[in-house]
């Protein structure tokens, strides 16, 4: 069988995918939840997101993988509309984000891990709903808190089992902390392949140690909060992730990282005054060449790497 990756209009040579965004968002709503009144959301207008995912494209992007899930906006049908548009590569993912965004009607409290392995590969084969549009990778999943609570386990078990059945690659949600090592572990307890996951937001928590032990089971680390400005650290510590990332590739671990910006709120859109989703072409991958990292690293980060996790044997 020839390899390929899933996009949102079907498979795709995954030589075609170029460079790759493996963790964006182009609609999403968080602020509905139950007690939650910040009004996090990035805004389905359609114009607007075409316009600022050009710019992309104008850069020379290829690919965007959309991790929005159930509960929280994912929409196939607006996914193949943003592709066709764009001309873009759009990659959907699939699963549950993390506790206190599990839809109620996923019933995750009620079901057994087998269930919901079942239902992702339904996805996988058949796709989403009478959409026909199948998902080409696990994800974001995700723990709320430092640690993985008993809901998002049986997540975490669901994906580690769909994934070993399907081919597709497993992407987390890992902030502030270690927990992506508990993710991991979990993975491996179900014999999912680490080289298939990613741990995600690997930046918001700077620590080589922590990235050492990841790549050092064979999965991969995400700096994804690229860009962001909604807290000290982010907005000023990218200098301090490029030194760590810097110390990665002089490890030679080039090929267990991959890079993105988590668009996620419409303060990031350039419209807004924010970097859209060319800050890393514009401004972080020429600090990167400029502390250090080769043409062929940057190519590994962008391309290479994000085409090996969408690319299903």
């Amino acid at each position: 069988m020839v390899d390929y990756a899933t996009t949102v209009t079907g498979p795709v040579d995954p030589a075609t995918l170029g460079i790759t965004l493996p963790h964006e968002h182009t609609a999403i709503s968080l602020w509905h939840i139950p007690a939650r009144w910040d009004y996090w959301e990035l805004t389905r207008d359609e114009g607007l997101i075409v316009e600022e995912l050009g710019l992309f494209r104008t850069a020379g992007g290829g690919t965007l993988v959309d991790l929005t899930l159930d509960g929280i906006g994912r929409d196939p049908a607006w996914l193949a509309r943003v592709s066709g548009a764009t001309g873009l590569n759009v990659v959907m993912g699939c699963g549950w984000y993390r506790g206190a965004y599990y839809p109620a009607e996923a019933r995750i409290d009620r079901r057994s891990v087998d269930d919901l392995a079942d239902e992702l590969v339904r996805e996988a084969t058949d796709g989403v709903g009478e959409s026909g549009i199948r998902p080409g990778v696990i994800g974001e999943i995700g723990t709320d808190k430092p640690w993985v609570s008993a809901l998002e386990e049986r997540v975490h078990r669901a994906a580690a089992r769909a994934s070993r059945r399907t081919g597709l690659a497993i992407t987390t949600h890992a902030v502030m902390s270690d927990v992506g090592l508990a993710q991991l572990r979990i993975f491996e307890e179900e014999g999912a392949d680490p080289t298939r996951v990613v741990i995600g937001h690997a930046d918001s928590y700077p620590s080589l140690d922590y990235y050492l032990a990841i790549v050092g089971r064979g999965a991969s680390v995400e700096f994804d909060f690229l860009g962001m400005s909604f807290t000290p650290q982010e907005r000023h510590g990218e200098g301090r992730i490029v030194e760590l990332l810097c110390d990665l590739l002089g490890r030679g671990h080039a090929d267990r990282v991959l890079l993105s910006q988590d668009v996620c709120h419409n303060s990031q859109l350039k419209h807004y005054g924010g970097n859209g989703y060319v800050h890393l072409a514009e401004a972080f991958l020429p600090k990167l060449r400029a502390a250090g990292a080769s043409d062929a690293e940057i190519e590994a980060l962008t391309v290479a790497n994000p085409r090996r996790l969408l690319t299903i044997a």
